[in-house]
């Protein structure tokens, strides 16, 4: 099987591939880019890439991907320790932009590009670390191919399509979509971080015409407070990466930005189901004891369970139309005097309240309830509550075993690169 950036290339060679915050690439460009630079990485098993996002990023991973190599992405973020940990097993490690050389280019010789237990291995990402460390996860062309197929018939495929990344190239959430681009050979828009402004402006802009866009919950909520509204050529906001509260959800259809609930995971190569709906062939099932278990062809092999299926750690349920409903992590549920509670669902009464602009719930150890149920709440700029006003709020949505024992106030939350929350922390 031809490899994405080469087919890309062929079909589609003036076709623009990525849009980056220095210059633009278009499929030819790349792809001469990526095969002249593909040398330097010929022979290693597994190369880390420790570069900004952004276009030279975007080379050396399709440069691993023509020498055969599994791209490692090293946020530059991380302190030295943990950039060191997800350096282990790397042969290379590429931490200036690729120099041109005559390289592989000319030369017939190219991974075999397959499916199934033959496929090549693309990516080592590593999980977020939000309830443990961060883990290994490798993914598989199989893996990112089914990805971007399931996708595809769950949002729609436009042949202009122009996919706006606003988030980090070391999160599998970034690094798909200028993934899926090459094999859609459609247009990746990167950013080198997420900035509100520059976000609201493209996505405002109708020649920038941005059909796409992936968030996380808090991005979308500044983009709302900032006055994004009926922006003009967007599809779709990809909305991840944890969970989302229906009134998040009622402000982006008040002001007419079509959100697509999304529900995913590292060892899943991304998305797992869109709008409650599993992609295609992807099996998903509720445990007895409520954990969500993932079967198909987007799973990592190595996520695996001796069942044959990932074990995700979620807390799920089916509604009356079989759509998934996230509830919460199975390893941070509260119990509190012999009752389960799960955070994230106070976690979403709390930002119903309008003076509330982030919300946490998490334990306290507590001599008669085992567990109490505590929160920790940033408050919308210029707006002030009393934390028993926010209990009462709570109290009249909530069993009283759910209400939070005590409410405290912090300027921000702490959470990934991802916007995932850092819940131990607190």
């Amino acid at each position: 099987m031809t490899s994405w950036i080469d087919a890309a290339a062929a079909k589609y060679p003036e076709r623009v591939a990525i849009e980056g915050p220095d210059r633009s690439l278009t499929y030819a460009e790349l792809r001469d880019a990526a095969q002249v630079r593909a040398g330097a990485v010929a022979g290693a098993g597994r190369a880390a890439i420790a570069l900004p996002p952004g276009e030279d990023f975007v080379i050396a991973l399709h440069a691993c991907l023509l020498a055969g190599a599994a791209a490692v992405p090293i946020d530059l973020r991380l302190s030295a320790v943990e950039q060191e940990q997800r350096l282990a097993g790397a042969e290379v490690v590429i931490d200036t932009p690729l120099a041109g050389s005559s390289g592989l280019a000319g030369q017939p010789a190219r991974p075999q590009w397959k499916g199934g237990e033959g496929a090549v291995q693309v990516a080592i990402m590593h999980t977020s670390g939000t309830t443990a460390a961060p883990k290994p996860v490798v993914l598989t062309s199989g893996n990112f191919l089914a990805s971007a197929l399931g996708s595809a018939v769950a949002l729609g495929l436009d042949p202009a399509e122009r996919w706006l990344c606003p988030m980090p190239l070391t999160h599998v959430g970034g690094l798909s979509i200028p993934i899926r681009s090459a094999i859609y050979a459609t247009t990746a828009v990167l950013y080198g971080h997420f900035d509100t402004e520059a976000v609201l402006t493209d996505l405002m802009d109708p020649g920038r015409r941005i059909t796409l866009v992936s968030l996380v919950p808090t991005m979308l909520a500044r983009l709302l407070d900032a006055g994004l509204e009926n922006p003009p050529a967007l599809r779709w906001a990809l909305l991840g990466g944890g969970p989302m509260s229906p009134a998040l959800l009622e402000r982006a259809q008040r002001a007419s930005v079509p959100v697509a609930p999304t529900y995913g995971m590292t060892e899943a190569c991304s998305q797992i189901a869109t709008f409650g709906w599993p992609l295609p062939g992807v099996d998903v099932r509720v445990a007895e004891d409520g954990e969500v278990l993932v079967q198909g062809p987007i799973v990592s092999a190595g996520a695996l369970s001796d069942d044959g299926r990932l074990h995700t750690g979620d807390l799920g349920r089916f509604d009356d139309r079989d759509r998934l409903e996230i509830i919460g992590r199975k390893s941070e549920t509260i119990v509190s005097g012999g009752e389960n509670v799960a955070p994230a669902e106070v976690e979403a009464v709390l930002l119903e309240h309008p003076a509330v602009a982030d919300a946490a719930v998490h334990p306290r150890p507590d001599p008669e309830w085992g567990e109490a149920v505590v929160a920790t709440v940033v408050l919308r700029d210029g707006l002030e509550v009393a934390p028993d006003e926010l209990r009462a709020h709570c109290a009249g949505r909530l069993a009283g075993f759910k209400v939070p024992k005590e409410i405290a106030f912090a300027e921000q939350l702490p959470r990934t690169q991802s916007g995932k929350l850092l819940r131990r922390q607190l």
